[in-house]
């Protein structure tokens, strides 16, 4: 019952979102000056460094935790990734270099370390065959 209520809120949000999205795209300016740039970014990134500290510490125990706190690191790295090129204007280069030869490689190795639970792939294939044969 829970799951279920919870399913159609997620929904009712993704779907009431969309006109929102058609406003913004309508009615947003094509370049803002922001305050606190500094600030936003070197948080930002304080994110990042703590996402994959805790991701590292969690993934080598075999921490129940450690896909999420993955995951979560990889949609920073991804969002990171997005913000540096489309925010670069003409100095494109250097923020596409970063996001191709680290943000990107980052957050799939965190999606991959999230997607393997802990314990998963140590698994030996000789040791599921005799599983297999005993079933």
């Amino acid at each position: 019952m829970r799951e279920d209520l919870v399913g159609r809120a997620l929904l009712a949000a993704g779907v009431a979102l969309v006109p929102w999205l058609a406003v913004l795209c309508t009615t947003l300016p094509d370049a803002y000056p922001a305050q606190h740039w500094r600030v936003a970014w070197v948080g930002f990134d304080a994110l990042e460094i703590a996402g994959l500290l805790t991701s590292a510490v969690l993934v080598r125990r075999s921490d129940h935790r450690a896909p999420l706190a993955s995951i979560a690191t990889a949609v920073l790295l991804l969002v990171d990734a997005w913000f540096d090129v489309v925010t670069a204007g003409r100095d494109v280069v250097f923020p596409l270099a970063l996001a191709c030869t680290l943000e990107l490689p980052l957050a799939i190795l965190c999606a991959v370390a999230a997607l393997r639970p802990p314990g998963v792939a140590s698994v030996q294939p000789a040791v599921v065959q005799r599983a297999a044969v005993h079933v």
